[in-house]
């Protein structure tokens, strides 16, 4: 942790204890708290900060179960990873939500990044139709170690499968399953260290 913003001051008096009962003394102290700002290290930080998210539609109608409302909001996920505001790792597009396996840019929080997705898609999509796309919120869950990765990838993986939509995974088109899709490698800070293990 590095120090680099201006200290935080407080003034204080102290307390004194009589038979009458307790008393301010106007001595006054200046105590400096200093402000940390954390420096950013990609490999802690990275690992603490990869997410599951799911959204779904508003009234979870199947707004996704059009092929070109579905592949649009693909290339809005493509397109913001592209941009740099998060790495992705999973993705797939269900007829009335989603999963996303992200690790957003150091600077962009996991809500800004859901943000992008969703405002960006509801955007573009607005220049073709008029509907209400999205319920107002999300849910998250912080990927914790390797095996928490592979868990949540390997479910977003086989929705589709479980939902009867396809046989196999690599079959559904929207789905990073399916070939086709570079994704994001899983953070290092998550891989298992061997070399402690020997």
């Amino acid at each position: 942790m590095s120090w680099s913003r201006p200290p935080t001051s407080i003034r204080c008096g102290s307390f004194l204890s009589s038979q009458s009962g307790i008393s301010f003394s106007p001595n006054v102290t200046d105590i400096t708290f200093p402000s940390p700002v954390r420096s950013y290290d990609p490999i802690m930080d990275d690992s603490q900060r990869t997410f599951f998210v799911t959204t779904v539609t508003w009234q979870r109608l199947p707004i996704f179960r059009v092929e070109a409302r579905a592949q649009l909001l693909i290339d809005v996920l493509l397109a913001y990873r592209d941009q740099g505001k998060y790495l992705l790792h999973e993705f797939v597009v269900m007829p009335d939500h989603i999963h996303v396996m992200l690790t957003p840019a150091a600077d962009i929080s996991v809500e800004r990044a859901v943000q992008f997705i969703k405002g960006g898609y509801s955007y573009r999509l607005r220049k073709e139709e008029k509907i209400q796309v999205w319920q107002p919120s999300f849910t998250n869950h912080r990927i914790r170690d390797a095996e928490d990765y592979e868990r949540h990838g390997s479910y977003v993986r086989l929705n589709p499968v479980r939902a009867g939509l396809v046989r196999d995974a690599a079959g559904y088109p929207s789905s990073s399953a399916g070939s086709g899709f570079r994704m994001d490698a899983m953070p290092q800070g998550l891989k298992p260290d061997f070399s402690k293990s020997a």
